[in-house]
Formats: structure tokens, sequence, C-alpha cells
């Protein structure tokens, strides 16, 4: 007889003061992401000879396109968090609205699961554009002792 695992989903119940925490830790680390995203622009500007150089050309591309969809999803998920945390009212409002309530923390639960995902896509993209930067920097100092010889 094969036994049945079953994996019990439990969803933790958030008081509204704990979403609205977490609302203002994601817009706060979001506002940062934008900030950083204007850094990046700024490196890409730096580095635009040796990003589109031979090699590195369709990496960088593909990279820049990354970055501009990265600042796109921000915004958006700015926006989305902005309105999410307007909608709070409807659980500190002090009236019974079960159906209102069940889904905005159902949004909540949501937005959990998007905004880790959109975080985890943005460490791996930062990652790739050092990675690059960290190539041209290390070439740049190979050449330059190659031309002091």
């Amino acid at each position: 007889m094969k036994s049945i695992q079953t994996h019990a989903h439990y969803i933790e119940w958030l008081s509204a003061d704990e979403m609205h925490e977490a609302s203002k830790e994601w817009l706060s680390e979001l506002y940062f992401i934008q900030d950083e995203h204007l850094f990046f622009e700024d490196l890409i500007t730096t580095f635009t000879s040796q990003l589109i150089s031979g090699d590195k050309f369709s990496d960088s591309k593909a990279l820049i396109d990354d970055i501009k969809k990265s600042q796109t999803q921000n915004n958006l998920l700015i926006e989305a968090i902005k309105t999410h945390e307007n909608d709070l009212q409807i659980m500190v409002d002090g009236i019974d609205q079960i159906k209102e309530e069940n889904y905005y923390t159902k949004e909540h639960k949501n937005l959990v699961g998007i905004i880790n995902s959109f975080l985890n896509d943005y460490k791996h993209l930062k990652s790739r554009l050092f990675e690059i930067v960290k190539t041209i920097k290390k070439e740049e100092k190979l050449k330059h002792l190659i031309d002091k010889k």
C-alpha cells in the first residue's frame, strides 16, 4: 500500500499593521532599485564603447534590454503597491466587509510572490551587469599593463 503525502498549505494571518509595514518595506526597496537603475544607465554610458565591441555586443544588448524591462516592471510594481496601500482602508475601517477583506489579503499574498520573484530576477540582472563591467575593467587593466611594456 502506498502512502500519499500531502503538503498542508498554511496561510499566515497578517494584521493590517503587518501588511502596511510589508508594503512600506517593498516601496522602500523598489525606490532604491529605481535609483540603482539610474546608476546602471551611467555605467552603461561609461562603458558603451566596450559593451558594443565585437564579442560582447549580443550579450550587452540583451542585458540592456533586460535592464529596461526591469525598470518598467519596477515602476509598475511601485504603482501597484501604492494602490494596495491606499486600499488598506478596507482592513482598518472597522466595518466588516468579509469579501473585500479576504480579497485584499489574497491580493497581498499575491504581491508577496510577485515582489519576491522580481527581487530574485533583479539580483540576477545586477550580477550579470557587474560581471560584464568587471570583465571590461580587467581587460582594460591588462591592456594598460601590456601597453606599458
